[in-house]
């Protein structure tokens, strides 16, 4: 096989012939050659891979589609088994009732003899790069049709006090193989929530079922229907993932965990209640492999980026953004410190809890029952010499008057509030007792948001608005003045029958002039404050939710279902 490799870097130049003699020679009989050269600091994956191909004469495939797995294989071959060997079986585009297995380590023999007998199928070789490979098997076997009414079935038959000990921890959701059927029908119900987006997983106790929900883009969805009686099942599992006691079943408790989807890292924060018929949990999914946000994926159009950008160069003051629980205040948090550059600032975070890691910058998680609250972590920050403090949220008066006092001194602070638009910031700043002279002289700017779905690409077509509609969202004479197209979801596959695929945000930017300031300091009404901002040229979220629609990213219906009507 040396001789092979040599002569065939020599007649192809894919390596240096002579780099590689020196190299056998030094390594030989230590490792398998293949790994040997894998390994080797002088040649990259791709070079190693084509010397094999053109060597033993097999195709290198540099890209391989998912639809090309068969489902019998996803079905014969673990996913464990695919994974630990870096393989993966396509039909041959003339179907001779061959299998091709791509191999990212060429010299396994073993590996295609193993696949040959569990397809029971004749098998031809071929090369590929693991990070090929690895991709394809993630999507293949996430295609595999769910278990979990299969599993839930199985539960339903067997006697459930003997199998309540074997609710023990598992890794990867896609490892099903030999598993006990409640850590099955567990991983099933993740798994699925995953293919599906969801950002939330609910466990819902009835008198004579369990139902499972999930929350996709922001609307919650009956899924699956259990038997009763798996629930202490399901909720043993649930406690013991996130390293809670299973043995309490009377006061609520909150855990995390972290489960793998094949290569994607997904993080869960876990709730379980008490309620009349046994104890509820809801779970929510943060998967890592999304990523963040950059400020530009946000939905900002281009007036309202532009002043954000601008506004994160400002060395100090208070920027809040407003908004209710889900529509996504911290992604847009994230966004904007992720924008700052933390290797010339010193950024750092109290938040509760820490959602994603942020790169180069301290994050500080609040733990309340140690004494650890929002205010007096920023006590302590102060003291590390900050450029920009992020605060999770204001609660009470206290943190609202050291984040304005720390902004006076010199800091950037970004924060949220729970309030219905931007003006009604500054009422619950007033509320919370932040007298109006440190308000004005602090605040920079009042972002509320919302979380709009948008009209899934595959399916959508163009629709005729009611007068009402268009009425409602000030669109009228528009659609008069022009031909607007405005589009609708059918509904397909891919949306899960809705319509909807993914969510964008819509903004309202205020930003704090010298008039608005004179209104704060007078103590003015939140009504005076935002009819003065739309007099300046302020776009409310409605206004923004029009743009939108406009642009085709959503539908009227959805603007209407997350804004409200804007009182002039």
């Amino acid at each position: 096989m040396k001789n092979l490799l040599i002569q065939t870097a020599k007649r192809t130049g894919l390596v240096d012939a002579e780099q590689l003699a020196k190299f056998l020679e030094e390594n030989s009989g230590q490792v398998r050659i293949d790994e040997a050269l894998l390994n080797c600091p002088y040649f990259t994956e791709d070079m190693v891979l084509k010397l094999f191909a053109e060597a033993l004469d097999w195709e290198f495939i540099p890209e391989i589609s998912a639809k090309a797995v068969p489902p019998e294989f996803v079905e014969a071959v673990p996913a464990t088994y695919a994974q630990h060997h870096y393989l993966i079986g396509i039909k041959p585009e003339a179907d001779n009732g061959e299998l091709t297995v791509i191999l990212s380590k060429p010299l396994d023999a073993n590996a295609l003899d193993n696949v040959s007998k569990m397809m029971g199928l004749p098998v031809r070789a071929a090369i590929s790069t693991r990070a090929a490979i690895t991709s394809v098997i993630d999507i293949a076997y996430e295609q595999r049709t769910t278990v979990i009414e299969e599993v839930a079935e199985e539960l339903d038959s067997q006697n459930l006090d003997q199998i309540i000990d074997e609710v023990a921890g598992s890794d990867d959701l896609l490892d099903v193989v030999n598993r006990p059927p409640v850590i099955r029908l567990v991983n099933d119900i993740l798994f699925r929530a995953l293919q599906l987006r969801a950002s939330d997983i609910h466990v819902h106790p009835y008198e004579s079922k369990i139902q499972i929900r999930y929350r996709i883009d922001g609307i919650l969805y009956n899924t699956l229907s259990l038997n009763k009686n798996v629930l202490p099942l399901i909720i043993s599992r649930i406690k013991v993932m996130a390293g809670m006691d299973i043995a309490e079943r009377r006061l609520p408790q909150d855990g995390r965990c972290s489960v793998r989807l094949g290569q994607r890292e997904v993080d869960l924060r876990i709730s379980t209640v008490p309620t009349s018929y046994g104890e509820r949990s809801v779970l929510r999914l943060l998967d890592k492999s999304t990523g963040l946000f950059g400020l530009n994926e946000l939905g900002l159009l281009g007036d309202d980026l532009k002043k954000l950008d601008s506004l994160l160069t400002r060395s100090h003051g208070v920027i809040f953004v407003t908004g209710p629980t889900g529509s996504g205040k911290s992604t847009t948090l994230y966004a904007c410190l992720n924008r700052i550059n933390s290797a010339e600032k010193n950024v750092i975070t109290i938040e509760d809890p820490i959602e994603y890691q942020l790169g180069g910058i301290s994050q500080i998680q609040v733990a309340s029952k140690k004494g650890m609250t929002f205010a007096t972590s920023l006590r302590h920050v102060l003291r590390q010499d900050p450029d920009v403090i992020m605060i999770g949220e204001v609660r009470d008066i206290e943190t609202a008057r050291m984040a304005i006092q720390s902004s006076l001194t010199g800091h950037l602070v970004f924060s949220t509030l729970h309030t219905n638009d931007s003006a009604g910031a500054v009422s619950r700043l007033l509320d919370l007792g932040v007298e109006p002279y440190l308000v004005s002289s602090s605040l920079v700017a009042i972002i509320a948001q919302r979380l709009v779905r948008k009209v899934c690409p595959d399916c959508r077509k163009v629709a005729e608005p009611s007068p009402h509609e268009l009425r409602e969202l000030g669109l009228g004479e528009v659609t008069a003045q022009n031909e607007a197209q405005f589009f609708v979801g059918e509904g397909c596959d891919r949306c899960f029958q809705t319509g909807y695929r993914g969510r964008t945000g819509i903004y309202e930017m205020m930003l704090i002039s010298e008039d608005i300031r004179n209104l704060i300091y007078k103590r003015e009404s939140t009504g005076t404050i935002k009819k003065f901002a739309l007099d300046a040229g302020l776009q409310t979220l409605r206004m923004d939710g029009a743009r939108k629609v406009l642009a085709g990213v959503t539908t009227i219906s959805e603007v209407l279902r997350v804004t409200q009507a804007d009182v002039m």
